[in-house]
């Protein structure tokens, strides 16, 4: 199993920044994969930024620019660093693994209980 711990919401103005951090741990061998998903009211799961443990990564295009994806591989973390954050930002933000865990080395989605983030105007 794995435990992941998220840290860093809040409320922001418009304009201004904020950075999420998420931590995993449990019985793991690998992770492959880390990062943000975000759920606003009424609107479905999408997917905000991720990273491999390659390095390679993804941004929808709503945070192209503004934000940043980074990770530690050694401490299992990854965070996000949001800049000129705006109201359309605000949901609740959740971290993802994709992780291999011992001792049965498959690969599985793991979630966060989410942090919520406001922007106001």
């Amino acid at each position: 199993q794995v435990q992941l711990v998220e840290s860093g919401g809040g409320l922001v103005q418009a304009g201004g920044s904020l950075k999420l951090s998420c931590a995993a741990s449990g019985t793991i061998f690998n992770i492959n994969v880390m990062g943000w998903y975000r759920q606003a009211p009424g609107k479905q799961r999408e997917r905000v930024a991720t990273i491999t443990i390659g390095g390679s990564t993804y941004y929808a295009d709503s945070v192209k620019g503004r934000f940043t994806i980074s990770g530690d591989n050694a401490k299992n973390t990854v965070y996000l660093q949001m800049n000129s954050l705006k109201p359309e930002d605000t949901a609740v933000y959740y971290c993802i693994a994709n992780a291999l865990t011992r001792p049965t080395f498959t690969s599985t989605d793991y979630w966060g209980q989410g942090t919520q983030v406001i922007v106001s105007s």
